[in-house]
C-alpha cells in the first residue's frame, strides 16, 4: 500500500509517500521559521497562509521524487489534530479532496502517534510494548505503549512543555526563535557547573513535569547578572543556557528511568522536536544503562514534524482496516488515550 502523508499542524509543511513493502519512497518539507522568527513565535494566521501556498507545490515534489503519479497512490494520510485549527484545515481540506477526487480512503492522523511511531522508520525500530518520551514544543509526556492505538498516560507536564520552556528561556537570553537548538548550541561554550538550577518535581514521586518554575529561576539569574548598564557578559550567558538546558534533560532522564522502573519495560523511545537534542540523548543513554535498557529515537529530519510519520502513522490505520469518512476532521485538543486500537 503506497500512502501519501501530509502534515500541517503548525509551522511545518510536511509531504511523504510511504510504501507498507518498500517503506519510505520520498518526503520533502518546508518551515516557516524564518517567517515567525520575527514575531518571536509562530503566527496562526500566517502559518495557515503559507500551508496553503506550500502544500500543492510539495505534492508534486514528491511524486516527481518518487518517479510516480498521483494514479499510483493507494490512500491518504493527513494530520487531523492537535495543532493549530487553520494550519490543520489545510491539510486535512487537501487531504480528504484529493482522496474523493482519486476514489481512494483517507485517514485522520493524530499528530503526536504520528511523532511516537516516527522511530519505526529507522533500520532497528524499537519492538511493543515500550515507554514513549513525547517532547515537542506543546507536549511533554511519558506514555506506556503497548501496542498502535494501546496508550496509557503515565505522566505530563502541568503548565510548561519542555520544548515551550526552551523557547521562552531563549528568548530571556536574547535569542532568536526557535529556541531549542539555539540553547542547545550555546550551552556547548558554558559551564554547566557555574549555576545550579533546579530539577523540578524530581523530589516528589510520580512521573508528572512542571517547568515553570524553572523558566521564573531562569529569568531571576539573567536578571541578577546583569551589570549596571543592563548588559551580560557572552560567557555568562552561555553558563546560564548550559545550566538550563543541563536542568530539563536530567529532569526528562529522572522522570524516564522512573517510569522504565515502574513499568517493567526495557524500551524507551523519545520523539518529538526536543527528541533531536544531543545532551538529551547523552543522559537518557546514560540513565537507561543502569537499567539495562534501551533507547530509540528518528533520525534528526524525522525528530520535527514531518510528512513521513503521518505516511507511516496512517499506513499502519489503513491496513487494519480504519479510515476515516468524507467528514474533514480537524481537532485543536485530542487525547491520544481516546484513539481506537489496532
Amino acid at each position: 500500500m503506497r500512502v501519501l502523508g501530509i502534515e500541517t499542524s503548525c509551522d511545518e509543511t510536511g509531504v511523504a509517500l510511504y510504501d507498507s513493502e518498500q517503506g519510505l519512497l520520498a518526503d520533502a518539507l518546508y518551515s516557516q521559521v524564518e517567517m515567525h522568527a520575527e514575531y518571536g513565535g509562530v503566527v496562526p494566521e500566517l502559518a495557515s497562509r503559507d500551508h496553503v501556498r506550500k502544500l500543492i507545490p510539495l505534492i508534486r515534489e514528491v511524486m516527481a521524487e518518487a518517479g510516480l503519479t498521483l494514479s499510483d497512490i493507494d490512500a491518504i494520510a493527513y494530520t487531523a489534530g492537535p495543532g493549530l485549527i487553520g494550519a490543520l484545515m489545510v491539510g486535512a481540506s487537501t487531504g480528504r479532496a484529493l482522496a474523493l477526487a482519486l476514489g481512494i480512503p483517507a485517514i485522520a492522523v493524530h499528530h503526536m502517534e504520528g511523532h511516537l511511531l516516527a522511530p519505526m522508520l529507522e533500520e532497528t525500530p524499537p519492538a511493543f510494548p515500550f515507554v514513549a518520551l513525547l517532547v515537542s514544543g506543546g507536549h511533554t509526556q511519558l506514555v506506556q505503549v503497548e501496542g498502535i492505538g494501546r496508550y496509557s498516560l503515565l505522566g505530563e507536564s502541568l503548565d510548561d512543555a519542555a520544548g515551550e520552556a526552551f523557547d521562552k528561556a531563549a528568548k530571556m537570553l536574547g535569542l532568536d526563535y526557535p529556541g531549542g537548538p539555539l540553547i542547545a548550541k550555546l550551552a556547548q561554550q558554558g559551564d554547566r557547573s557555574r549555576f545550579t538550577f533546579p530539577r523540578p518535581m524530581t523530589d516528589r514521586p510520580g512521573l508528572d513535569f512542571s517547568f515553570s518554575g524553572l523558566k521564573t529561576f531562569t529569568l531571576n539569574t539573567v536578571n541578577d547578572q546583569r551589570d549596571e548598564q543592563g548588559n551580560i557578559d557572552p560567557q555568562t550567558l552561555a553558563d546560564i543556557a548550559a545550566a538550563f538546558e543541563e536542568a530539563v534533560v536530567d529532569t526528562l532522564a529522572i522522570k524516564c528511568r522512573r517510569a522504565i522502573q515502574q513499568t517493567g519495560y526495557r524500551q524507551l523511545v523519545i520523539a518529538g522536536g526536543v527528541s533531536a537534542n544531543a545532551r538529551l540523548r547523552e543522559k537518557l543513554a546514560a540513565a537507561l544503562q543502569k537499567e539495562r535498557a534501551k533507547l530509540f529515537y528518528a533520525r534528526p529530519k524525522f525528530c520535527t514534524d514531518n510528512g513521513a510519520m503521518i505516511a507511516y502513522a496512517g499506513c499502519q490505520r489503513l491496513l487494519a482496516g480504519q479510515q476515516s469518512d468524507l467528514t474533514i476532521l480537524a481537532r485543536p485538543r485530542w487525547p491520544m488515550d481516546t484513539l481506537p486500537a489496532i
